[in-house]
């Protein structure tokens, strides 16, 4: 079992190396802002501990960060039990992203994703469903990425191989998103 320096010292060092991904994270928030600023939303998405970091996401959109501002259009897909029970009933589990992408998407939307594996089979049909209908995407990846690094327009990987570490991580860089996001759309 670690202990707790060991898993202290283990954190700081994964946050010491996301230097690495500021211009990634200013490139996601330039889209972001622009979608915002426009007629788009963004769309997010993931599975377990990564759906709820999408739901957070939403929840500071919808909400607010820091400052009191105008609402932000935003949807956690993976929020709605019944929209998702019955795709996964009616189709298949891997369609419950993909399939909501191709209701509520629109051009000039853009979609992210969190996934600590990156190979996710529902958070990869959302990716080639997004690239299909010209939405950017953003994916919080961890580990070396898998096979959703090759299909996100702007992938941030996290390339440590413990799930903990990289969620923690994605909170940060969540955060730091979301900072960008609401100066530039207050801009």
């Amino acid at each position: 079992m670690p202990d707790f320096v060991e898993s202290l010292r283990d954190a700081v060092q994964v946050f010491e190396n996301l230097q690495i991904h500021q211009q990634s994270l200013t490139q996601a928030a330039q889209w972001c802002v622009q979608a915002l600023r426009g007629s788009g939303k963004l769309l997010l998405c993931g599975n377990g501990g990564s759906a709820s970091q999408a739901q957070h996401l939403a929840g500071e959109l919808m909400g607010r960060y820091k400052e009191n501002r105008k609402a932000l259009p935003a949807v956690a897909l993976a929020s709605d039990v019944a929209v998702l029970t019955c795709i996964a009933n009616d189709y298949c589990f891997h369609e419950i992203f993909g399939r909501q992408i191709r209701g509520l998407g629109r051009p000039g939307d853009v979609l992210i994703v969190f996934t600590t594996s990156g190979n996710s089979p529902n958070v990869l049909e959302a990716l080639r469903t997004a690239r299909e209908m010209d939405i950017r995407s953003v994916a919080f990846l961890g580990k070396a990425g898998g096979e959703a690094k090759a299909v996100s327009d702007c992938p941030i990987v996290i390339g440590h191989g413990d799930t903990a570490r990289i969620q923690e991580a994605h909170q940060f860089l969540m955060h730091c998103l979301m900072e960008q996001i609401e100066t530039g759309v207050a801009g």
